[in-house]
């Protein structure tokens, strides 16, 4: 649940809505924030970046402080990506996680998150399905959002297609709803990222995403530069958390892979990192899924969790000076008036 939020009439209304629909019950300690003109009123910084800080003063950390997020994408997924991903996080070997509210598995991280409150779970918004064998249909339904699916009432595979015929009302409206699933379902949801990057190389697409991340008061990963260029009229340069994404790519050879993580890390400068991973053992299962392809398939995801769980790895980490940090953290360096729910100042 979105705990520590404001609560509103309308949204509070689509949250029953929504949890009817999906065979919940709302629980009665929900708060959820106001969506709308309200929020967005709220939502009106009085200090420059510059009277704020860094996100690292904001967050009582040196100006020239490295600050690294280890995070998980697709929790929930496939029951084995929610193995690999609870081990991780419970290990402590990454600080966060997004979950695809699409997913059939979506109960079973429920589940967890309800017993784990204290874990750190994003909902990584999805408008496409990619794999042929494992499809995603929208939360809202086919006929509620018709520009998102195709012609089996499942999301298009491709951002290409997204693009095409996606509406914004549309995508506004299935956005809101795999939040409010997450909610419905127990979920404190701490922040908001993109199913394969999908809502960052469209005006129209970045804009909703925009829209219900200030609505719901949740930080956002807000891409770098270089991708949002082009839609950097429509940024608050204060809700920009962080600067870089560090994803490594399938045409890095498997020997490679740690090394090339070090050689990227050990080269950054000051500032708010995130490295996306893919974790899941390589079995059946998540072949089955993913079509046995090796780019971003089983072989991919089982790489990564190899990595976080050497050893050396997390001893790099500690010993290169990198403080850990959390996307729940990060909700304390968005302007006061911006933020759903405040993070406690102890730091985790």
């Amino acid at each position: 649940m979105l705990r520590g939020m404001l609560c509103g009439s309308k949204i509070a209304r689509l949250f029953l809505l929504l949890a009817c629909a999906c065979g919940a019950s709302a629980p009665s300690a929900v708060k959820v924030v106001p969506p709308g003109a309200a929020a967005q009123v709220a939502c009106v910084p009085d200090e420059s970046v510059a009277q704020l800080g860094t996100v690292a003063e904001r967050l009582g950390y040196p100006a020239d402080a490295r600050l690294l997020i280890l995070h998980a994408d697709d929790l929930g997924m496939t029951h084995s990506t929610n193995v690999a991903t609870f081990h991780a996080l419970e290990a402590g070997l990454i600080q966060s996680a997004s979950i695809l509210v699409t997913s059939p598995w979506l109960p079973e991280v429920a589940a967890w998150a309800r017993r784990h409150p204290e874990q750190d779970l994003g909902v990584h918004l999805a408008l496409t399905s990619e794999w042929s064998p494992y499809r995603f249909r929208p939360v809202s339904g086919a006929q509620a959002v018709p520009s998102l699916v195709d012609a089996l009432g499942y999301l298009p595979r491709t951002q290409a297609e997204v693009e095409a015929r996606a509406t914004r009302d549309d995508v506004t409206r299935e956005l809101s709803a795999q939040i409010a699933l997450a909610a419905a379902s127990g979920i404190t949801v701490t922040h908001l990222d993109s199913h394969m990057l999908a809502l960052f190389y469209n005006a129209g697409l970045f804009a909703a995403y925009l829209g219900v991340g200030k609505d719901y008061g949740l930080p956002m990963l807000l891409p770098e530069q270089s991708v949002t260029q082009h839609h950097a009229p429509d940024m608050d340069p204060r809700l920009r958390l962080v600067d870089q994404i560090i994803a490594i790519t399938p045409d890095v050879p498997h020997a490679q892979w740690q090394d090339w993580y070090e050689r990227t890390l050990s080269a950054l400068g000051p500032g708010v990192y995130e490295v996306l991973l893919h974790l899941s053992a390589d079995n059946e299962e998540i072949q089955a899924a993913t079509e046995h392809t090796d780019a971003w398939g089983a072989a991919f995801r089982a790489r990564d969790l190899a990595v976080i769980s050497d050893p050396a790895f997390q001893h790099f980490l500690q010993a290169s000076g990198f403080r850990l940090i959390t996307w729940r953290q990060l909700t304390r360096a968005l302007p006061k008036g911006c933020r759903g729910f405040d993070e406690p100042r102890s730091r985790m």
